[in-house]
């Protein structure tokens, strides 16, 4: 049996997953703005981010599913859920936010 989740186990899991949601709307953003033209982005961004979808919510879901079938509290198995998603995130958004906008 699992120890009980502490105080700080909770606000770990509540931290990353508002990392999660930040870099998931600054990604956005970013492509938004480049689809209107105003931020630096390739050509093969926007078929880039429709394909990278699948794999990591895939990832996500299996590995949380793995760790929950052996007992783990939620919040562990929430931490595993988000892991590979925040990887996809902080790698988009890193790269992005590279880029920069456009001035001409």
């Amino acid at each position: 049996m699992p120890r009980t989740a502490t105080p700080f186990d909770l606000w770990s899991t509540t931290l990353q997953f508002t990392f999660l949601a930040i870099e998931t709307q600054s990604v956005m953003t970013m492509r938004l703005l480049g689809m209107a033209g105003l931020w630096n982005v390739t050509k093969s961004e926007n078929a880039r981010m429709m394909d990278e979808k699948s794999p990591a919510l895939m990832r996500s879901m299996t590995d949380a599913a793995a760790v929950a079938m052996t007992g783990a509290r939620p919040d562990q198995i929430m931490a595993t859920a988000i892991k590979p998603l925040r990887a996809k995130t902080r790698s988009n958004a890193n790269r992005l936010s590279r880029r920069g906008p456009k001035f001409n």
